[in-house]
């Protein structure tokens, strides 16, 4: 099967799990097309099977703006043309399935016999931030309806789309996964001499995320003040974004930027997560979770906020520990319960890595995957209305 993969490029969950979806796709015999504004940065090596298009969208002084959608149409319409596509596979409605259909109406109306199928995966801001905009609302669901097959990451997630847009067509729930054979904690004693610090005792937390104020990354720097007001510890905070400078701020303001390091964006998210005693997440909204789904494969226990997708990631009091997002005193004690109780640590690190090994490798995700598109190009599985 020949299949184009519309994603961001950026640390984001869509990019990442688009990418491995692209991989994954290769190594079982497909042929893949990854089509991006840039190289997604967990593309790695060269990979037979696997192949990277950039869309490049020029300014012109007519525009006020790069016009990306436009760009990102014409694309699809030359790798198409080219290696004659059976699927794009666009992730995130607004702007890829939108352009998706654009360059299917341009393939079709071009006289073109075969052209390929939509299909579209709905990730979280693409429904609830952006596709819920009055600006975007209507383009949204009309994008969503005119794919030939609608995916959502969580069942959390399928449900806000029918309830944040008026959108008919059957959404099919299938979670994000990972490769569990390269997701699996591998200690690195040099690392962890370096971010534990002197102190053998010292404990080392981590928060991954794009530090958008959804992420909350402040409520991560006082839920780490507390935690240090009962044990030695450091906060490793992992990715980029517009509220990690606002975060570091507040831990000077608290005596505290001696014991976190903010580490910037980085493709390789094993080696430290695999250091970690313990996982942060208490997002304000979380249609699925990917980074409590990699602490877990790195048996690294999360405690998070009980929103959105993380309850079908992360089973309360067995892989993780799940709170409202306002209960701070709850998630500080579960913390310092982990933290503290090596019995208790042990247990939720297994319940953990058991969870992902159970629903969420690739082996388990990716035949879904496959099957869909078999489901679609058949015709089966076509946007229809929702009874």
């Amino acid at each position: 099967m020949n299949v184009g993969i519309v994603c961001y490029a950026s640390v984001g969950g869509s990019g990442i799990v688009a990418t491995e979806l692209a991989k994954a796709l290769a190594a079982r015999g497909h042929q893949v097309r990854l089509i991006s504004t840039e190289r997604p940065i967990r593309l790695g090596e060269f990979q037979a099977g696997l192949a990277f298009h950039e869309v490049q969208t020029p300014g012109y002084p007519l525009f006020r703006d790069p016009q990306y959608l436009l760009s990102l149409a014409n694309k699809l319409v030359e790798v198409t043309r080219a290696f004659d596509l059976d699927v794009i596979h666009a992730h995130y409605a607004i702007p890829h399935a939108a352009a998706g259909y654009l360059a299917r109406q341009i393939l079709a109306a071009s006289g073109r016999r075969k052209v390929p199928r939509i299909i579209t995966t709905l990730h979280g801001t693409d429904v609830t931030l952006i596709g819920s905009d009055p600006s975007y609302s209507e383009t949204a669901a009309f994008c969503i309806d005119q794919s030939d097959g609608v995916t959502a990451v969580s069942e959390s997630l399928r449900d806000d789309t029918y309830r944040h847009l008026p959108v008919r067509a059957e959404i099919q729930v299938i979670p994000n996964f990972l490769d569990c054979r390269h997701h699996r904690r591998t200690v690195d004693e040099r690392l962890l001499a370096r971010y534990r610090g002197a102190d053998p005792e010292s404990k080392l937390v981590i928060h991954v995320s794009n530090f958008r104020p959804v992420k909350r990354a402040g409520v991560v720097v006082e839920l780490f003040r507390r935690i240090r007001e009962h044990l030695p510890a450091r906060l490793l905070l992992v990715g980029d974004g517009p509220d990690l400078a606002g975060a570091c701020r507040r831990a000077q303001e608290l005596g505290l930027a001696e014991d976190i390091e903010p580490l910037g964006e980085q493709e390789l998210v094993v080696p430290l997560l695999s250091l970690a005693d313990l996982c942060l997440l208490p997002s304000a909204q979380e249609s699925f979770g990917v980074a409590a789904l990699e602490a877990m494969a790195c048996e690294v226990p999360v405690v998070a906020s009980r929103v959105g997708g993380l309850p079908e990631v992360i089973a309360d009091g067995h892989a993780g520990f799940l709170h409202d997002p306002d209960d701070l005193d709850g998630m500080t004690a579960s913390a310092l319960g982990l933290l503290t109780d090596a019995a208790l640590h042990q247990r939720i690190a297994r319940g953990g890595l058991q969870r992902v090994h159970e629903q969420f490798c690739a082996e388990e995700v990716v035949p879904r995957y496959e099957a869909f598109y078999e489901r679609v190009l058949a015709g089966d599985a076509a946007s229809v209305a929702r009874a």
